[in-house]
């Protein structure tokens, strides 16, 4: 519905579902409105409350944006790249002890294997040694029952006592109750870590107030949150497209060759280098961006060009439509990662071509986190192992929230005999 209204209307489509009015921004011109225009007018707060039982209160969407703002602005610093460095090394022991860890032949289930290793990623990188030491005790089946409270029904109703929202409920109480024991241990032994939790434990507020224990648990999962989920999907689709494009995927584990030579380990200088691994990554969130619409309220009357948007209207932009408009991406059904590559350079006709992980102020900070992950562990996998596709190229899976490859997802493995690029 939204592509066709996008190619009957241009740029800016109207229409209501129910008594609701919304609008489609759609287009690099039309992005740029929608990114810069300030939170006054179009809101994200209003529309995202679902999360408040999920994140906690006083935390991301429960608060002023500007909170939201120096909230998440503590994470920088544990973003930098002295921590990607030290990340890309827990990618590589991450996805080496999954690897090791399966048959020498089978088929994996996609989706479930990318969301496995992407918790056990994030949760190391960004909550400490400690809590991944939990996922296997409870955290991982409590941060699951939280995904799920992120549903439909939720969205409107998220307070509604549904079995679902119970189980959200329980869960996170269970995970602020395993953060709280972990930062009071750290605090009793003075142990500092290097991760998301230990950061926000040192950051202060301007006026000098110290995070609550609460807050930082809410952070944490906001954070997470942001991350984990989209980069399983994400990673999930890129195995999939290497797997349908036999020549690319040739030229991929040629450039793991030149990269790495046989020696050594997975480093962040080497991931950096592999070009043609994350020009298939930024084609597939292109292709299959996980959130297919991102959602603001109108709080103010906002004018685009010579049309008006009135006040309580839900603006959206979708990468799922405009990802795929011919006159912004040339031949845009199919997938060709050299779109991203010189000369090309399809992305830099305007700041807002791409925006999988959307744009402006609210841009997922995560960003380079998420492709430098996806290509650790698909430079890990295709390593050890030579795959295919078990049945036909699968469906994008539009009811979920979500939007990963419908079910079944399988591919076929086998491991390879010889020595790869790590030695």
């Amino acid at each position: 519905m939204l592509t066709r209204g996008q190619r009957e209307c241009g740029d800016l489509f109207r229409f209501r579902l129910g008594p609701r009015p919304f609008v489609l921004f759609a287009g690099p011109e039309a992005h740029d409105a929608y990114f810069r225009a300030p939170d006054e007018q179009l809101d994200a707060k209003s529309v995202y409350r679902f999360t408040v039982p999920i994140f906690g209160r006083g935390v991301a969407y429960d608060v002023s944006p500007q909170l939201m703002t120096e909230q998440l602005g503590f994470l920088f610093p544990a973003l930098r790249e002295s921590s990607m460095r030290r990340f890309a090394r827990i990618m590589f022991e991450e996805t080496s002890s999954y690897a090791d860890a399966l048959p020498d032949e089978g088929e994996l289930d996609l989706p479930t294997a990318m969301n496995e290793l992407t918790v056990n990623i994030a949760s190391r990188c960004f909550l400490g040694e400690e809590v991944r030491s939990e996922v296997d005790a409870g955290f991982a089946e409590a941060y699951h029952d939280l995904q799920k409270g992120i549903n439909t029904l939720g969205f409107f109703l998220p307070r509604l006592p549904t079995p679902g929202h119970r189980s959200r409920d329980r869960a996170r109480r269970t995970v602020t109750a395993l953060f709280s024991r972990i930062m009071r241990e750290r605090r009793r032994s003075s142990a500092e870590s290097e991760d998301f939790m230990q950061t926000l434990m040192r950051a202060r507020y301007k006026d000098g107030r110290a995070l609550s224990d609460d807050e930082i648990t809410g952070i944490l999962l906001a954070a997470l949150f942001a991350g984990q989920h989209t980069s399983a999907v994400l990673a999930s689709w890129t195995g999939l497209e290497l797997q349908r494009d036999p020549a690319y995927l040739a030229r991929v584990k040629a450039e793991m060759r030149d990269v790495y030579g046989g020696a050594g380990d997975l480093t962040f200088a080497g991931l950096k280098r592999q070009a043609t691994l994350e020009n298939a990554v930024r084609e597939c969130e292109r292709l299959h961006p996980p959130l297919i619409i991102l959602v603001r309220k109108a709080l103010q009357r906002m004018v685009y060009r010579d049309q008006v948007i009135p006040a309580g209207t839900l603006a959206m932009v979708s990468p799922a439509v405009s990802h795929r408009l011919p006159d912004v991406f040339s031949d845009p059904e199919r997938f060709l990662p050299d779109r991203f590559a010189p000369p090309a350079h399809e992305d830099k006709q305007h700041q807002y071509t791409l925006i999988g992980f959307g744009g402006g102020k609210h841009r997922c900070m995560g960003k380079h986190f998420a492709i430098l992950q996806i290509k650790a562990i698909w430079t890990v996998l295709l390593d050890r192992f030579d795959f295919r596709l078990d049945g036909a190229f699968p469906a994008p899976n539009y009811g979920s929230w979500v939007t990963g490859p419908k079910t079944p997802c399988l591919l076929r493995y086998r491991r390879r005999p010889e020595a790869g690029v790590f030695g």
